[in-house]
């Protein structure tokens, strides 16, 4: 359960831009601040200082590795004592996009350093106004914190869904296979059951996911979604495959 947080966050001065769709769309590919695979459970609420913020949090989690959301160049290592962030760290992307990292139990980098995606830069604490380790993450466009994204998919607004980092995975995302029924999934040519069939998997079965498009909704075990996974031979629909995600975790195809 995400511990609530009491900070009176450090808000940068608004320099009076809009956020166009152009400047949207230079946004790095952003990925969770943590290690490939670990799931963790993100909560925002309306209450939280930037609103647009999210706190991260599992189990036995102090002291966890934090991890660069995109690569960049550090431009704050911060330490605010027992009040607001704490221990942070911001990092700048280019663009006018930064990432934020509060509440840390150690920073592993220095100002000015250039930083990789998935790089570890510091480590998950309890420091500044916190009532319990987690960690503290926002994304900035010019100075406003802005709705956060990972893997091109908007995290949920306002609550608490459970994620899975995709952080600097390489040999693609693994998802196990799931009907109401027990009937095995029908493989697809394209992202819609109006393409052909070219194969099938089980109920159950473990499938490796290489990229994701969008397609025909489906309603599955998982829910309803445009999603549909390519899976080596084909494609099928994400309603069908548990990956301890909500939105998209793969690569666009």
């Amino acid at each position: 359960m995400i511990r609530r947080v009491f900070i009176t966050a450090l808000v940068a001065p608004l320099i009076g831009l809009v956020l166009t769709q152009g400047e949207a769309a230079a946004a790095p590919a952003f990925q969770m601040p943590f290690p490939c695979g670990q799931v963790w459970e993100g909560q925002t609420r309306t209450g939280h200082s930037p609103a647009n913020s999210v706190d991260f949090n599992r189990t036995n989690d102090d002291g966890d590795p934090v991890v660069a959301s995109a690569g960049g160049t550090v431009t704050r290592v911060a330490n605010e004592g027992t009040t607001s962030y704490g221990r942070w760290i911001e990092i700048d992307h280019g663009s006018g996009w930064r990432t934020r990292y509060a509440h840390l139990s150690a920073q592993r980098v220095s100002v000015g350093q250039s930083v990789r995606i998935g790089q570890q830069i510091g480590n998950v604490g309890s420091t500044g106004g916190s009532s319990g380790p987690h960690l503290h993450f926002e994304q900035r466009l010019n100075g406003v914190d802005q709705k956060i994204v990972f893997n091109g998919t908007q995290i949920y607004y306002w609550g608490t869904r459970s994620y899975t980092s995709r952080n600097s995975c390489t040999s693609g995302v693994t998802g196990t296979v799931g009907t109401d029924s027990g009937a095995s999934v029908t493989v697809r040519s394209g992202p819609g059951t109006q393409y052909a069939a070219v194969g099938s998997v089980a109920d159950g079965a473990t499938v490796t996911i290489r990229c994701q498009t969008r397609g025909e909704t489906v309603t599955g075990k998982y829910g309803t979604t445009s999603l549909w996974d390519h899976i080596g031979s084909g494609y099928i629909s994400d309603a069908y495959v548990y990956t301890g995600s909500d939105g998209q975790v793969a690569p666009n195809c």
